[in-house]
């Protein structure tokens, strides 16, 4: 009874928190501001942009974001299709972003580490 009466006061506690993150980082993403998205990504990120793609630590993901907003000024991002697992422990959104006159297809994976969402995963592919 316990572990149920926590289930039900932490989901939606985590949800607002998705749901707060994700707009952050989405708004992040349309300012092209490297740094403001560098504080939802965890401790390693895996970025891939257009057919490069590594593992990073927190700080060299922000200088490989920072690069390609550089390289392709942001314009928009609109969420195309967002959605969770099962057991709310992870969370991915699918956007577009228009930047330096080019549509990008941008792929965030977030999964809960440290009691909120974090970047594990950070794709822009071109579209």
């Amino acid at each position: 009874m316990k572990n149920l009466m926590l289930l039900i006061l932490v989901v939606p506690l985590l949800s607002s928190l998705d749901n707060a993150n994700l707009a952050n980082i989405t708004k992040a993403i349309s300012d092209g501001n490297a740094d403001a998205l560098g504080q939802y990504f965890d401790q390693t990120v895996e970025v891939a942009v257009l057919d490069k793609e590594d593992v990073y630590n927190k700080s060299q993901a922000v200088g490989v974001v920072r690069k390609f907003f550089s390289e392709n000024k942001p314009s928009s991002f609109s969420q195309v299709h967002k959605g969770a697992s099962p057991n709310n422990d992870s969370q991915y959104c699918i956007g577009n972003l228009v930047a330096g006159g080019k549509t990008f297809r941008v792929y965030i994976y977030m999964k809960v580490s440290g009691g909120q969402y974090l970047i594990q995963e950070l794709r822009f592919d071109k579209e």
